[in-house]
């Protein structure tokens, strides 16, 4: 029996709601697509296909190895988002977090999911905003939070006028500089600290 026949049924069951798992076999990474996508803010995001995916080099693993330091701080109160390795602040940026009653949820969290160029679609309305700077998620996704359904993270906005408010439905909205910023500083497991 092949690892096809054995791991692509399970995952695909499993529903863990990101929009690709990530398979690792000796010659190739392959991109599997659930059937439940990954679910932003109050709504799905999606991604374009990626197909394959090229192998890691030894370079990439040890710019990995050196980024198991860091962490993301996101402090509600203060509105701003910090990036650490050790105790070192790598960088600092404003947000706007969720305001009340779909407050961002406070926690010890890692980093679930990246996406670049993500569009969103709207749960109430059913339409699909395309991708790029002007879209409600901006260039960038960062996802650490899911119950299954619903899934929260960091994404730009075209609204930065926004930022430094609790406007959200929970995610964690940034310029897009500094959201293209902080993803290339962060990988997948990456922990995410929400403080009040």
């Amino acid at each position: 029996m092949t690892w096809r026949k054995i791991f692509l049924p399970l995952v695909l069951a499993s529903g863990l709601g990101a929009c690709y798992i990530l398979l690792l076999v000796p010659s190739q990474t392959l991109a599997v697509r659930p059937e439940r996508p990954l679910v932003g803010e109050t709504g799905n995001v999606y991604v374009p296909e990626v197909g394959n995916r090229p192998k890691t080099t030894a370079r990439k693993r040890d710019v990995l190895s050196r980024n198991l330091d860091r962490r993301i701080i996101l402090k509600l109160g203060q509105r701003r988002v910090y990036v650490y390795e050790g105790d070192k602040v790598l960088a600092s940026f404003r947000v706007a977090v969720g305001k009340k009653g779909w407050e961002t949820p406070t926690g010890n969290f890692q980093v679930i999911k990246k996406l670049r160029n993500p569009a969103w679609k709207n749960p109430w309305k059913g339409n699909i905003n395309p991708p790029g700077p002007d879209s409600v998620l901006g260039e960038r996704w960062i996802g650490f939070w899911t119950d299954g359904r619903q899934t929260i993270g960091f994404h730009g906005t075209p609204g930065e006028h926004l930022l430094g408010q609790a406007v959200s439905h929970g995610c964690v909205r940034m310029r897009n500089e500094d959201i293209k910023a902080m993803f290339d500083m962060v990988e997948i497991g990456t922990p995410v600290i929400v403080q009040p």
